[in-house]
């Protein structure tokens, strides 16, 4: 961890997914930015808190392996995360019958306070020959507006099963973008309750809800009908 080192993004592209050769493996990468409404100050300190959030229900334990200061106040971390892993069933006949439902994400992070810079460099330690997902997280002020965070994104997906790599590709990046958007989501759960806010909610969480408050509503009033015809029926 001394020498920890962050990797070189392969393309500048605001939004992209290509296909690249790295190290002799076919690659898929993806890269996109997003926006926090948040200062750069909150938003790093609710990177440290984003653990739990109703959106992060896959992550199951976060530790802290290695933390220093460098002689240039930089902040250098290494996390261990355990989140759970579930591959489609297509996959499972070509999966061992004792894999595990879970995973392990190594997390190295670079936090400059002098430059309102944070780094991130995750991937996977767990089933890496059957799929490794690199991401590079880069989290800087906004340039058009100081008091808002950007957040640039990347990715590489890559895999080593032959005859499927393309498929097990695919269904990473669907996965990861996914997750991204469940990450955003966390994050802004855990700025607005840093503020003091109620957490918003989505319209489709929203309409979710009602669904079930429906369904549940129809659902007491199929028992009392069915009761009240059970009742007629004797008397």
């Amino acid at each position: 961890m001394q020498n920890m080192q962050l990797c070189t993004p392969l393309s500048r592209c605001p939004l992209c997914v290509v296909c690249c050769w790295r190290t002799g493996t076919m690659v898929k990468y993806f890269c996109c930015a997003g926006l926090l409404r948040s200062s750069w100050d909150q938003v790093c300190i609710a990177f440290w808190q984003r653990y739990p959030n109703p959106y992060s229900n896959h992550v199951l334990t976060e530790d802290i392996i290695f933390r220093e200061v460098t002689p240039t106040n930089c902040l250098k971390s290494r996390r261990l995360l355990t989140k759970t892993s579930r591959a489609p069933r297509w996959m499972e006949p070509y999966l061992p019958k004792q894999m595990a439902s879970s995973a392990y994400i190594i997390e190295d992070s670079i936090v400059d306070p002098q430059k309102k810079t944070m780094t991130t460099l995750t991937w996977n330690i767990s089933h890496a020959r059957l799929m490794c997902v690199e991401e590079r997280c880069e989290y800087q002020i906004n340039r058009d507006n100081g008091s808002w965070t950007e957040i640039r994104r990347e990715a590489w997906i890559s895999s080593n099963i032959y005859g499927l790599s393309r498929a097990i590709q695919e269904f990473g990046l669907a996965r990861f973008k996914t997750s991204v958007t469940k990450t955003m989501k966390g994050f802004e759960y855990v700025l607005s309750k840093m503020q003091g806010e109620t957490p918003s909610r989505s319209l489709a969480e929203t309409a979710t809800e009602r669904a079930r408050e429906t369904a549940l509503a129809a659902k007491e009033k199929a028992k009392d009908l069915a009761s009240q015809a059970q009742k007629k029926q004797y008397v």
